[in-house]
């Protein structure tokens, strides 16, 4: 399965890049990201009022995308820069006195969840929408996609070394999983939409809840408590039949905004000097 390991090109990524495909799964991999105790309670009891989705909610989408961007489609040097800047806001984030749970920001093992979290959730939307990868070509993503631990604190070496190692390690890992009360509140909230202006939430909260539960794993769902039919596999199968197909049909420029979008912020902030996490 792994072959060879050639050195991947940021092609490896950027061609499978789709703005589309995040905005809807996105919710769902976060609550992937979440379902560790320590991330789940870190991110619930930040003090870092500026990374709050439920009180800065665009703020929050402009950094998330923009790490995913760099990581995608960035090079070494706007990875190592976007890191840095990712440090001094999770600088603040560690458990105190009377939390659930310990956690720290820089945990490179939490951190290797998260990254594993991305690269899985990137893999069955990609397949979802357009069917899988032949094995060279899921091998280069595999390995190229070992930045999205990387841009934060993970070593090289921790990244499983092919998609057989990585599998060992996502089985084993399930045995973690496990969202509390107060984690699924605040994940409910989330994917209810529950931050956004009434007349966003009332429009969009039953399609979030829908497509969010669709993209979740089985053990996710049930983590979370959420129902799930027959009935509703075959209307999710049909709506990202349709996706796909429009994805399709668009030029690359089309499908990959706003990673775009948010990569070109980035490189200007740089070139000015202003803050890369605002």
């Amino acid at each position: 399965m792994s072959g060879a390991r050639a050195a991947p090109t940021a092609a490896d990524l950027a061609d499978h890049v789709e703005g589309i495909a995040a905005l809807l799964a996105g919710t769902a991999n976060v609550i992937m990201q979440l379902s560790r105790p320590p991330i789940g309670h870190a991110v619930v009891e930040s003090t870092v009022v500026g990374g709050q989705v439920t009180r800065h909610p665009l703020k929050r989408l402009r950094t998330t995308f923009t790490y995913l961007a760099v990581a995608m489609m960035g090079d070494d040097a706007e990875r190592e820069a976007y890191r840095q800047a990712v440090d001094r806001s999770h600088a603040a984030v560690r458990s105190r006195p009377g939390s659930p749970v310990a956690y720290d920001a820089f945990d490179p093992e939490l951190q290797l969840w998260v990254a594993a979290c991305l690269y899985r959730g990137a893999v069955d939307v990609r397949t979802r929408l357009h069917g899988p990868m032949d094995d060279a070509t899921a091998d280069a993503f595999y390995r190229r996609a070992s930045v999205f631990g990387t841009t934060l604190q993970v070593r090289p070496d921790m990244w499983p070394a092919d998609r057989g190692a990585f599998e060992r390690y996502w089985q084993e890992s399930l045995a973690h999983v496990s969202i509390d009360d107060t984690v699924r509140s605040y994940l409910t909230d989330l994917m209810r939409l529950r931050h956004l202006p009434a007349p966003v939430r009332v429009a969009q909260a039953g399609f979030s809840t829908f497509v969010t539960t669709g993209f979740l794993p089985e053990r996710f769902r049930d983590e979370m408590r959420l129902a799930w039919s027959d009935r509703d596999q075959r209307r999710f199968d049909l709506l990202l039949a349709a996706v796909g197909a429009a994805s399709r049909a668009l030029p690359g420029v089309v499908r990959r905004f706003p990673f775009n979008a948010f990569l070109w912020d980035m490189r200007v902030r740089a070139r000015l000097g202003l803050p890369l996490v605002y």
